[in-house]
């Protein structure tokens, strides 16, 4: 039967992250693989893929540098994810809280990722990303004025850009990326904001340092079976997370000086290996790395995701503000 999943318009990126099912891991492991070809010679990563999990962005702290779950762990952190997520839908919500979308609307499955990680910040060795004290002050400061301009919002709940590479980190829905390869080219289709993102292979070269854009720049080469894509010359306005999901890398701003370098390693017919690290001198004490498999699923079926259409949340947000204060004004 299909899968058919739902595509929300115009909902935030405050949603919890959801799961998904995984191949084994041991038939990720196999080291005598070898990846299928474009019919240029390319190694292909061509398919649908999906990322939804319950793994958290960063290590929680009590973990320290456990790095891996045992399987035994596994099956009881999604035992007790798959129990809250059958009481949420029950649950009372507070006084003037509208309340949020059941289970219904989202990419809500069972599963840690299939390597078993403990996080998907894997670098650092502690699974946190290292950031400085001004990044902590500037995001908490957006926090606070998320009501006052759009500026201060999310790009995603500005229907914008998810941003990279935050659009390939997991969130509460639409966690799906269809690959299409060309003579040259490389097209991600992200299926949230309907995002499609062209790179260009060959060591062609970054566009002029004045040319800042969202997403950046992106530039790819082959490495072997893996493609490595360098992104650079960023307008300083994106965030490294839009989604609840990344924790408390929401609301921290990529600056124009912010490096990313990707790759995708397609590791047996049904898992690409993404991994990224992410370089920012004005956000973070050092380089660090993310690292998340992307499982295909050819019976995943896209749908248009209209954000602008219906997205009259920035202005109840901004309205809501204005009547706070108002209100605050009055007394």
């Amino acid at each position: 039967m299909t899968r058919m999943r739902s595509a929300p318009v115009a909902i935030f990126g405050w949603l919890v992250v959801a799961a998904f099912a995984a191949e084994p891991l041991q038939a990720q492991q196999k080291t005598n693989w070898t990846p299928p070809k474009t019919a240029w010679g390319d190694p292909s990563l061509e398919g649908t893929w999906t990322n939804e999990t319950i793994t958290p962005f960063e290590r929680p702290t009590a973990l320290g540098n456990k790095a891996f779950y045992t399987p035994e762990e596994a099956r009881e952190l999604e035992s007790s994810a798959a129990k809250r997520r059958e009481d949420s839908d029950g649950a009372p919500t507070r006084p003037g809280d509208v309340g949020a979308y059941n289970q219904a609307w989202l990419d809500a499955g069972t599963k840690v990722v299939s390597t078993l990680q403990t996080s998907l910040v894997v670098d650092p060795p502690d699974g946190r990303v290292p950031v400085t004290a001004e990044t902590v002050a500037q995001k908490k400061e957006y926090d606070e004025r998320n009501g006052e301009a759009p500026e201060f919002m999310s790009p995603w709940d500005r229907c914008i850009t998810r941003g990279v590479p935050a659009g390939t980190f997991p969130a509460g829905y639409n966690n799906a990326y269809q690959i299409l390869q060309f003579p040259g080219y490389v097209l991600i289709h992200y299926e949230m904001i309907h995002n499609a993102r062209i790179i260009p292979l060959g060591g062609r070269a970054h566009k002029a340092p004045h040319v800042k854009l969202w997403d950046g720049d992106s530039v790819g080469r082959w490495e072997g079976n893996t493609l490595v894509v360098d992104v650079t010359n960023f307008n300083g306005k994106g965030w490294i997370g839009t989604s609840a999901a990344t924790g408390r890398m929401r609301g921290v701003v990529q600056t124009e000086a912010a490096h990313i370098v990707e790759r995708f390693t397609r590791v047996s017919e049904h898992t690409i290996h993404y991994e990224v690290t992410i370089e920012d001198p004005k956000k973070y004490t050092r380089p660090w790395t993310v690292k998340v498999p992307l499982e295909r699923d050819d019976s995943y079926q896209f749908f248009e995701y209209a954000c602008h259409e219906g997205n009259h949340a920035v202005e109840h947000v901004l309205r809501g503000a204005r009547a706070g204060e108002k209100a605050a004004g009055s007394r």
